[in-house]
This record gives C-alpha cells, structure tokens and sequence, in this order.
C-alpha cells in the first residue's frame, strides 16, 4: 500500500504541474493576444496629409503619386462631388455633378506616378446623356487636364519660391 500512495503522490504532483504549467501557458498566450489587438488598434496623431510631408515615420507606407498632381486634381475638381479619394493608389473619383454650363459630369483621374509630368496623370471625363454615361470629347478631356498641370506646376513654382 506505501508504494500505490508513493506512487500516487507522484501521479497528483505531475497532474498539478502540468495543470499550472497549462494556467501558465494560457496567461502568456492571453498576454500576447492583448499585445498584439494593442498593435493592431494603434492609433497615432497621424492624418492622411502627413502622407505628403518629406519625414515619415512610416516608409513603407510612402504615397506614389506626386503631391501637386493630387492637390491640382483635388482643387480643380472641387465644383464635383468627391466619391472616392485614394492617394495610395493615385485614384480619384467624382459622384456627378452638375457644371454652370449645363449638364451633369463625372471625373475619374488616376495619378500614376511620383513624378510632375503629364505621363503621370490620366483624366477620364464623362456626360451624363440619356441615363448612361458617355465619354467628353477629347478636346474637353484635354482641357481638364491641362487645367490639372498648370494647378500642379503654379503650386510647384510657389514651394520653390517659399524655399521649400
């Protein structure tokens, strides 16, 4: 009988390790799962302009798009409702709108690149004729955009100015 309570006394040490080792495992992983849902709701003073500025915190999350040609766009397309506005990837949508001329347009304009260049910007300008949506001439296209570069290029000229 003294070796089944030896025994036994052992088999019962065992069994309460390995329950507080399990308590012990379960505290770390509940603490590590509160870190990391911590991380994941980081929230800093950061705004979207931020994005713009030259010190960044964040490289990876670096904007592709130059900063003239969003802000031109932004401000030229300023008499159209925004729908959408992504400056991760360059892309800009208009809701329709009614212009002063008459009629009701939508714009798209897709910023492909960081650099001040008209290769960089794509304007997509549509009529609302009939219920559908058709497509502005080329001329009419080629105005906004235009007026889209001379924004961007008087903004340029204006840091450069400003020394900065």
């Amino acid at each position: 009988m003294s070796v089944v309570r030896r025994f036994g006394g052992f088999f019962a040490g065992l069994a309460f390790l390995g329950i507080l080792s399990g308590c012990g495992d379960a505290a770390y992983q509940s603490q590590l799962n509160e870190e990391r849902r911590r991380e994941e709701l980081d929230i800093s003073d950061e705004s979207i302009f931020d994005l713009f500025n030259g010190s960044q915190s964040r490289p990876e999350q670096a904007v592709q798009v130059n900063r003239y040609l969003w802000q031109a766009s932004l401000e030229t397309l300023s008499f159209l409702p925004l729908d959408t506005a992504d400056p991760f990837s360059g892309l800009i949508l208009t809701d329709w709108g009614n212009v002063a001329g008459g009629g009701t347009f939508r714009v798209t304009v897709l910023i492909s690149d960081p650099a001040l260049d008209a290769r960089s910007l794509k304007v997509a300008a549509f009529r609302q004729q009939g219920g559908r949506a058709v497509p502005v001439s080329e001329a009419e296209n080629s105005q906004l955009e235009d007026a889209i570069l001379t924004r961007a290029r008087q903004m340029r000229i204006t840091d450069v100015e400003r020394g900065g």
